[in-house]
């Protein structure tokens, strides 16, 4: 009688690990599945600096022909509503017109029209005219104050801009215009503009006055 085959030996029970003593940490777990992938974290504040300054350093749109016209009147000094008793235009169509430039020109939507003319300049979207005076003195405060109005709409940031006190402005401004000979300030943006006052540096322009 054939005897049966001999049974193999038992396999060595298995060591159990050690328990843990440290915390349990979990695998990340891949997108989809119930974790936080790369892609589904929410957004930084790093990247959402950066985001707005690739945003406001963008470059303008080219004004179209029609805008051209509207800004080379206000590059002279009119007034809106004198740029609609000069064209036909409708006060409407006029003031449509002044918020497609600002928005061409990435200006703040309320903005004055000495801030858009010196955009227009700062852009090379117009040409400057030719100041019909020479330039008279100015100090570095006037130039500050120059600057200031060319740049900023509100009064309050404009007196912040200019280091003055904003009770001060009014009488500040009252004096610039009287030294410049300008009606108004939109003229003196673009007198200073004629007489290189306002460029990227205003610095060495200052100095050198």
């Amino acid at each position: 009688m054939a005897r049966p085959p001999p049974r193999p030996p038992c396999a060595a029970p298995r060591e159990s690990a050690p328990p843990r003593t440290g915390p349990c940490r979990r695998p990340p777990s891949p997108a989809g599945t119930g974790g936080t992938s790369p892609g589904d974290r929410p957004p930084s504040r790093e990247r959402d600096i950066v985001t707005a300054s690739k945003t406001t350093s963008a470059p303008i749109t080219p004004l179209t022909p029609t805008l051209l016209r509207v800004a080379q009147h206000l590059a002279h000094g009119l007034a809106p509503k004198d740029i609609g008793a000069q064209t036909g235009l409708s006060a409407e169509t006029v003031r449509q017109y002044m918020r497609d430039i600002r928005e061409s020109l990435h200006c703040p939507p309320r903005c004055k029209p000495p801030v858009m003319v010196h955009r227009l300049f700062a852009t090379q979207q117009v040409a400057v005219p030719a100041p019909d005076r020479p330039a008279p003195q100015f100090s570095p405060e006037d130039l500050l104050l120059l600057r200031a109005v060319a740049e900023h709409s509100n009064p309050r940031n404009v007196a912040l801009a200019a280091k003055l006190a904003p009770a001060d402005l009014r009488a500040a401004l009252d004096q610039l215009l009287v030294d410049t000979g300008a009606k108004d300030t939109t003229q003196m943006v673009i007198l200073a503009h004629g007489w290189n006052l306002l460029t990227a540096e205003p610095t060495r322009v200052g100095a050198s006055q």
